[in-house]
């Protein structure tokens, strides 16, 4: 192993990552893995299925880096060369392990099946490579290549994180000794970036005098995530120092927060319907199901939500919901009039206390002189009342209206809910 200041770089295997057919989520796995462990992560690469290109990348990602973690290219197929590269690069042949076909094999026989020669080429590593016994069929192994370790790993996320887990954190957090780096998440709905951004910046501004615990904000789908970082030696030390900053955090942006770490504006309305003991019930048209789709995320929530019901046509919104067609056709299907009905009568119909209503344009075109991004919100609540909102989100095709209409239908919820007010709103 390398005796160079520990630093690593990631490479993700597979054509199929070029063109678009799939997304790589392994590489930001991997690298919030190694962040704990104080590794620093200096370059994600992607490389498609090719023996050349794979070669090279890899040969200049040892000779910069301490350790490579490489994620795919170990299946069975002729377009699988990662275990090609390797023995290539480090001048040895491939050779078939006996340990392993006996391993595959078995694998297969136990699902009623047979491991064919394709299967079996899983088998052949690299001469001196040490093997990292699998959890599917692909066994990882790691390699010294230029004075570097490097870790080939599946392109099965799963597969990958159990070897990544169990074999490569532990080694490099043992060979790295830089402590541990801790981030947890303070999470805001309703609030775009630049203004969290400047209630926290009296806080910021003096964390960046210390250098450390660090902030820093991102915004995705209607909602601006703060995150605060801590390096220490132990994880109880990083906790200690980020842990007040997550509560100043919580404390400043007051209603805004819709949560911490990985519970997001959906658990928090979960957590306001189970402490009043009521139930929900959501009609949605622009959004398609969305709304509904995040609150069923969340554990539990089949003790809280009643279901919804999804009227994209504008006469669907009289047959399924009830929506009353003079309102249709006087207010119009894009409207708080609209957007209210849809919520008492998803109440009603399915015997919910709070039903929330959400209709609006998607785009890409305007609809009854209204722009998209132009969503109508609506809560029906216990007493009766029904407070409407309209809000006007960025129109950057419909996709981004379509999640960020989501999101600001479950805060305006939870801030009904909450019966409180926050900057904007």
């Amino acid at each position: 192993m390398s005796s160079r200041s520990l630093a690593a770089e990631v490479v993700a295997v597979g054509s199929e990552l070029l063109l678009g057919d799939a997304v790589d989520t392994n590489s930001a796995t991997i690298s919030a893995r190694l962040a704990e462990i104080g590794v620093d992560v200096y370059r994600h690469t992607t490389v498609g299925d090719n023996l050349a290109r794979l070669g090279e990348v890899i040969e200049g990602a040892s000779a910069r880096a301490g350790a490579v973690i490489v994620t795919g290219g170990l299946g069975p197929t002729q377009d699988d060369l990662t275990r090609d590269a390797i023995s290539v690069l480090a001048g040895v042949e491939l050779e078939r392990s006996n340990a392993l076909v006996e391993y595959i094999e078995g694998y297969f026989a136990s699902r009623g099946r047979e491991a064919t020669a394709s299967n079996l080429r899983q088998a052949d590593i690299p001469v001196g490579a040490r093997v990292l016994d699998p959890v599917g069929t692909a066994a990882g192994f790691a390699a010294d290549i230029n004075g570097a370790t490097v870790y080939c790993l599946p392109g099965v996320p799963w597969e990958m994180i159990a070897l990544l887990d169990r074999d490569v954190v532990p080694e490099l957090a043992r060979r790295s000794g830089a402590g541990i780096t801790v981030s947890r998440w303070v999470r805001t709905a309703g609030m775009g970036e630049s203004t969290v951004a400047d209630m926290a910046a009296d806080l910021v501004a003096r964390l960046d005098a210390v250098g450390n615990p660090t902030v820093a904000f991102l915004a995705s789908r209607g909602e601006t995530r703060v995150r605060v970082t801590g390096k220490a030696d132990t994880r109880a030390a990083a906790l200690a120092l980020v842990d007040p900053v997550v509560d100043e955090l919580t404390s400043l942006l007051g209603a805004g927060v819709a949560g911490v770490d990985d519970e997001g504006v959906e658990h928090a309305v979960a957590r306001q319907l189970t402490a009043a003991g009521w139930t929900l019930a959501v009609a949605e048209s622009v959004t398609g199901g969305r709304v509904g789709g995040r609150l069923v995320g969340v554990p539990g929530a089949s003790s809280w939500f009643r279901g919804g019901l999804v009227a994209y046509a504008t006469d669907a919104k009289t047959s399924l919901v009830g929506v009353d067609a003079e309102t249709l056709a006087g207010a119009g299907p894009v409207s708080e009039g609209t957007s209210g009905e849809l919520a008492r009568n998803a109440a009603a119909r399915l015997e919910a206390d709070v039903g929330l209503g959400v209709t609006g344009v998607a785009g890409p075109e305007s609809q009854g002189g209204l722009d998209p991004g132009t969503i109508c919100l609506a809560v029906a609540l216990p007493d009766r009342s029904t407070p409407t909102r309209t809000v006007e989100l960025p129109s950057r095709g419909r996709d981004v209206v379509l999640e960020f209409a989501a999101s600001a239908a479950i805060d305006f919820l939870r801030r009904r809910l909450a019966k409180t007010a926050a900057p904007g709103w």
